[in-house]
């Protein structure tokens, strides 16, 4: 995939030039004001920044401070483009959260090779966590990429004020399945409700995790209670069409999962783990009321 490396500037002349040398390197986009570089950062998510320190309305380190305080931009690194020379400077910079600096006249030899260098350990780094984020099994992101996702969207959420959905998945006597088809078959059944669940959960934004075991969970972002209900209906229905026979369910013949659903605006003090306990308790009910169905928390969070 292409990289992306956004020039926050406000030198025209200066831009074009760093386009000029970099532009066989990544795909190129610019601003020319701190407030317009952040709204670009966050809709376009670039690989690398190229801030000017010396910038009018908002200096470049102003602008870095707002990157690394926000979540979905912390993990961004940040090369100052600065006039200024001296230890002093680089101390500066280095200590505002910048991973690099490279200093003005410029040089198109030394910019080429610094902005390589940082844009292969990008991509390095965005190796390691994919497989730091994946779960083995199913290919599904793990426990540890949904409660990080999660929390960015709890709070994300709460400052939008719009609804958050969770729902809490279950394969329906698991154990029974395993104790009586064996764990290689186990691991392929849930491999195929995996990929029934990602196959049913393809909006922006929305993920879909194994949550440990035979349990996932899915993010479902701006989506109301309603919308919750017809969700939890339809990944019932395509995980039983999935006809994997299950002789030992009292259930049914075919696998089958239980699900239990929320949807809530986060509250000021809500936490993830509250969102999670309504679910955890809607999936309950599912189960109690006979499994194979989905159950709509009826607590607001």
């Amino acid at each position: 995939m292409e990289s992306t490396i956004l020039i926050i500037d406000d030198n025209p002349d200066t831009i074009r030039l760093l386009s000029a040398m970099l532009r066989d390197q990544a795909r190129m986009l610019f601003a020319t004001n701190g407030l317009a570089g952040l709204e670009i950062a966050r809709a376009q998510r670039p690989q690398l920044i190229l801030l000017d320190v010396e910038m009018k309305s908002m200096d470049g380190f102003e602008v870095c401070a707002r990157i690394m305080a926000d979540p979905d931009l912390r993990h961004c690194p940040v090369i100052f483009v600065t006039a200024s020379v001296g230890i002093d400077s680089e101390i500066a910079c280095l200590d505002a959260g910048a991973v690099d600096f490279i200093t003005k006249p410029l040089n198109g030899a030394v910019v080429q090779a610094r902005v390589r260098t940082h844009l292969r350990l990008q991509a390095a780094l965005a190796s390691l966590d994919t497989l730091a984020n994946k779960d083995g099994l199913t290919g599904l992101a793990n426990r540890r990429a949904f409660d990080e996702q999660f929390a960015v969207e709890v709070a994300r959420h709460r400052r939008q004020q719009s609804a958050l959905g969770v729902a809490l998945v279950d394969v329906d006597h698991f154990k029974l399945y395993n104790d009586h088809y064996g764990h290689q078959l186990g691991d392929e059944c849930l491999r195929r409700v995996a990929q029934a669940l990602a196959q049913c959960t393809r909006r922006p934004g929305e993920l879909v995790a194994r949550y440990g075991g035979e349990e996932f969970v899915v993010l479902l972002p701006n989506t109301t209670a309603d919308e919750m209900q017809r969700y939890g209906q339809w990944i019932c229905s395509q995980v039983a069409s999935l006809q994997l026979p299950h002789a030992a369910s009292p259930v049914a013949s075919q696998v089958t999962i239980s699900v239990g659903l929320v949807s809530a605006v986060p509250g000021p003090q809500a936490a993830p783990g509250q969102l999670l306990e309504l679910a955890d308790r809607a999936l309950y009910e599912a189960k109690r009321n006979g499994r194979n169905r989905s159950a709509m928390a009826a607590e607001p969070c």
